[in-house]
C-alpha cells in the first residue's frame, strides 16, 4: 500500500504558534496508528544504533480556514472507502482543546456534529490519487 499512499496534514494558519504545532503532531500520531505501514520500522546504523523512523513518506503540512477544513472533513467522509486500512482520516476538533482527559473527548464526542464544530485540523492519508483529490488546491503552511 504505501507505492500509491500519500498524506497530508492540513491546519489552520490561524491559530498560534504552538496550537499550530500540537495539532499537527496529535493528527501525525492518529495516522501512523491508523496506518501503522507509516512508520511502524527501526533503522540501524554502522554502530549498532536501532532508532523508529519518524515516517517513510512526505508528510505536507499544509493550510485552510476551520471553515475550508471542515468542509474538508466531510467531503472525505462522505467519500466511500475502497477497503479496510486503505484511509485514515483523523480531524483535531476545536472543542478538544478544553477537555483534559482523553476519556472526556470520547464521552463528548458521539454529542457532537463535526458538520457544526471548528475542525482545527486534519489529518488524510491513502491513495494518492484520494488526498491529490482534496487537497490539491491548498498551500503549504508557511
Amino acid at each position: 500500500m504505501t507505492q500509491d499512499l500519500r498524506l497530508a496534514i492540513v491546519v489552520n494558519p490561524d491559530l498560534p504558534l504552538g496550537l499550530i504545532a500540537n495539532t499537527a503532531g496529535a493528527i501525525a500520531i492518529g495516522l501512523g496508528a491508523r496506518l501503522p505501514a507509516l512508520a511502524a520500522r527501526q533503522l540501524t546504523d554502522r554502530h549498532d544504533r536501532t532508532i523508529d523512523i519518524s515516517s517513510n513518506q512526505p508528510v505536507p503540512v499544509l493550510q485552510a480556514d476551520a471553515a475550508a477544513i471542515r468542509a474538508l472533513l466531510l467531503k472525505a467522509l462522505a467519500q466511500p472507502d475502497e477497503g479496510p486500512g486503505e484511509r485514515a482520516v483523523v480531524p483535531f476538533p476545536a472543542f478538544a482543546r478544553s477537555l483534559h482527559a482523553y476519556a472526556e473527548y470520547e464521552a463528548a464526542f458521539p454529542g457532537r456534529d463535526l458538520g457544526e464544530e471548528a475542525i482545527d485540523g486534519l489529518g488524510l492519508a491513502g491513495p494518492a490519487k484520494w488526498v491529490k483529490s482534496l487537497t490539491g488546491s491548498l498551500r503549504l503552511l508557511r
